[in-house]
């Protein structure tokens, strides 16, 4: 059949006069406006990829998409004029094949589809560039652009992104005034076939004030971002986790393998690269790279530095203690985990990556706290999560944990996200102070042992510096409970000039126990000398024991410091040297508290009872703070430290009702109406305050004659700028017949005598006359209410 034939079928005929008749679409003839919308498309293509971290990589979203969407804009340029319909069925044929592979993807992204939407969004819009002859068009192209910056925002880890954040607000600025300028029609006329000319010239004329702008909006944001509330638990639930990690050989639960150490005690390969050896006893190098303490034996007679080097990302809404591992049996110069064969392997369904962590029931009040964590570089086979896990979201079939509550999992490669939920209990002093010390039997057979040799030694040395507490503390009160007891012991450590934190101890003998060198002495001391003190992880080993040695009981826990919080991007950057050992002490009914003996870190971790509403301006705060003299820094936390303290914990108090159920959120509503209506009492009391302030500056008449223009105003007739005082008085009195309008006339007769021809005016005789149009008002209002 030929084409001429194809033409005459009816229904193609008619489709034809239907394509024809259709009215052809207003193009768009700005070529700034294309350029710059087209520059925000490849600004938030890039700020995707860098966000993602596939910059510049093999799996690089820029490399093919940013060219191809320049070659589809180019196009749509010179063909704006044209119906494009072979394009357009293209165009269509490629949106189908993007969804289908945007939904294959899916399958195995689940858990985090934020970057396969993002890859699904730009596929679209490189389609989507070959056709945009309207303004209509480059609008879905800019709204496209804001929605690519803004997955890149929930996806960015680093300041990297910070840069291309910017670039985008500035190109945004003149995009917004170039859009409204084509709304209005301004550059039409203007616009000819040799448009490329009009480059040399830019049609935005006052580039200051896009410059001023641009720094007002931004400090507005940034002053809005610091102030903005972070309270725990209120967010909202997505646990990012990674694709399932491909791990070689048979996880059984009770392997933890180091890669900075050859081996573990057990002889078990660990196939580390690192340089140091755990040995049970004896001296030894520590790796530079991976911390020492994270295996199933540690041995604290090693010596050496870490290097820094970031191994983590963590978000979380409430800062805390990444806790790592436990140990419960003390060997003299280290510590051991005794039931590392009593792992229990745990495994999730088949459709989702949630293990549930068995917890034991505890008395105590908890908040629910969500973490993700995210791998910067290969850990131990160690899941880091906030104590009390409760949920742990693993790209693992089976993870395992220990007696100790140590979550153990195949693998922590670089690029792992996984996710945590934690039931993080409540420090209540007064609670901790009542808890009992009868303690269960397991409790007694494991944390309460201490080597025979020194338990004499080390028990009379705690019992005196407990007995002349009340010397040092100057308190005639003697400590009793075990809680106040521990925290007593942590800052004697602490502070006591007697035991240093040494930057190279010396090394123990071969039968020298670290707890006795630490209190009295190491013999391998220098001639005429004697050093106590060590390593901080030897204050917590000192510690623990000397708990035990009174009964309390206490083990070692490993794990990181919070790290250090970056406002901009919301997490916490975990370095290795964060990594150190702290003590954990039991109690009846409540549960293990950490205690932190080690000189210079806080006496407590982080806890829940801190406020941490405001970090991002706390942490502006501190850093203004070190660039002050000491005098005005102590002056101002002094005077307006309890101040700002009882704002934010007011404002952290009323966002935390929002977390605490029904009962919480209608009473958040109930107080946010009350103080929304007190709030609009009190701008209406100072709106007025200023308007009476205002009129006892002006002349009498002057005031009489603007009190008349703000009622009528407030009638709904507006005085026009252009009116004279004569002009306003007629248009009034169409709206008022009766002796309202014989007022107005008169007000405004008089002030046009006194303004234009310096006639004293009769003043008691006018305010007389502003009082009848308010009455005349009232008594309209009385009549209307009888009838």
């Amino acid at each position: 059949m030929t084409v001429d034939k194809l033409r005459n079928i009816p229904i193609l005929a008619k489709f034809r006069e239907r394509l024809a008749a259709m009215p052809t679409p207003e193009v768009e003839e700005s070529l700034w406006l294309r350029v710059l919308v087209q520059a925000l498309v490849v600004v938030g293509i890039i700020a995707t990829d860098v966000a993602a971290e596939t910059f510049a990589t093999a799996d690089s979203l820029s490399v093919w998409a940013v060219p191809l969407s320049i070659v589809g804009a180019t196009w749509s340029w010179y063909r704006r004029h044209k119906r494009n319909i072979p394009v357009k069925f293209a165009i269509a044929m490629g949106m189908l094949w993007a969804l289908a592979f945007f939904l294959s993807n899916l399958r195995d992204s689940l858990n985090d589809t934020r970057f396969v939407l993002a890859q699904l969004l730009i596929q679209l819009q490189v389609l989507h560039s070959f056709d945009l002859p309207r303004r209509k068009d480059l609008g879905y192209s800019m709204v496209i652009g804001l929605i690519l910056l803004g997955v890149a925002a929930t996806l960015s880890q680093t300041m990297a992104f910070a840069p291309l954040l910017l670039a985008f607000f500035a190109i945004a600025l003149p995009v917004l005034v170039l859009d409204y300028r084509s709304r209005l029609g301004l550059d039409r006329e203007k616009i000819n076939r040799e448009r490329l000319k009009d480059l040399r010239t830019f049609p935005i004329k006052n580039g200051k004030v896009l410059v001023f702008y641009f720094f007002v909006i931004l400090g507005i944001g940034l002053a809005i971002f610091a102030f903005m509330p972070r309270v725990p638990g209120y967010q909202i639930r997505t646990f990012p986790v990674s694709s399932p990690i491909e791990f070689k050989g048979n996880f059984d639960g009770r392997s933890i393998r180091n890669p900075g150490y050859a081996n573990n005690s057990n002889g078990q390969d660990d196939r580390g690269t690192g340089r140091g050896k755990n040995k049970e006893k004896g001296a030894g190098e520590l790796d530079d790279t991976f911390y020492y303490g994270f295996n199933d034996t540690i041995n604290q007679n090693l010596r050496g530095f870490l290097k820094p080097k970031v191994v983590m990302r963590v978000r979380s809404q409430a800062e805390g203690f990444w806790r790592v591992l436990a140990f419960d049996r003390y060997t003299g110069q280290g510590w051991e985990i005794s039931r590392n064969n009593q792992a229990m392997m745990l495994e999730r369904p088949s459709w989702s990556y949630k293990f549930y962590i068995p917890t034991p029931a505890m008395a105590n009040r908890t908040q629910e706290v969500i973490q993700s964590y995210t791998i910067v570089s290969e850990l131990p086979n160690l899941i880091p999560a906030m104590p009390s896990a409760r949920e742990v979201y693993f790209p693992a079939e089976k993870i395992a944990i220990d007696p100790e509550g140590t979550i153990r999992g195949p693998a922590l490669v670089e690029g792992l996200t996984y996710t945590v939920i934690s039931g993080v209990p409540y420090r209540d002093r007064n609670l901790l102070n009542k808890a009992s010390t009868n303690y269960p039997k397991n409790i007694r057979k494991y944390y309460l042992e201490v080597p025979p040799a020194i338990k004499d030694k080390v028990r009379k040395l705690t019992e005196e510096i407990l007995a002349n507490q009340q010397q040092v503390a100057k308190n005639k009160k003697p400590i009793t409970t075990a809680y106040e007891k521990a925290l007593y012991l942590a800052q004697y450590l602490k502070q006591n000039p007697n035991y240093k934190l040494e930057k190279l101890p010396p090394f123990l003998k071969e039968n020298e126990d670290l707890v006795e060198a630490f209190l009295f002495g190491y013999k391998n001391s220098p001639a005429g000398e004697k050093i106590r003190g060590g390593y901080a992880d030897h204050f917590t080993t000192v510690y623990t024991i000397m708990l035990r040695s009174i009964g309390i009981p206490a083990r070692v826990v490993g794990g990181f410091a919070p790290g250090e919080f970056n406002p901009f991007t919301g997490l916490y950057v975990v370095k290795n040297t964060d990594a150190y050992l702290m003590t954990e002490v039991y109690f009846p009914k409540y549960g293990w508290f950490a205690f932190d003996p080690i000189p210079g870190h806080p006496l407590i971790p982080p806890s829940l009872e801190e406020s941490q509403t405001f970090t991002a301006i706390e942490k502006f705060w501190k850093w203004v703070a070190g660039w002050l003299p000491s005098p005005v820094n102590n002056f101002l936390t002094t005077v307006f430290g309890g101040i700002i303290a009882g704002i934010f914990g007011a404002i952290a108090w009323f966002f935390a009702l929002f977390t605490q159920g029904w009962v919480g959120l209608f009473t958040g509503l109930l107080i946010a109406i009350v103080l929304g209506f007190l709030g609009w009492l009190a701008w209406n009391g100072w709106q007025y305050w200023r308007y009476q302030k205002w009129l006892k500056k002006l002349h009498p008449m002057e005031s009489i004659y603007q009190q008349m223009l703000r009622w009528l105003a407030e009638k709904g007739l507006q005085k026009h700028p252009a009116w004279t005082p004569f002009e306003y008085a007629s248009a009034s009195r169409q709206h008022y017949g009766d002796e309202r309008a014989e007022a107005i006339e008169e007000i405004s007769q008089a002030y046009v005598s006194w303004r234009y021809g310096g006639e004293s005016p009769n003043l008691g005789y006018l305010r007389r006359k502003l009082e009848v149009l308010r009455k005349s008002e009232l008594r309209k209002m009385g009549r209307q209410r009888s009838v």
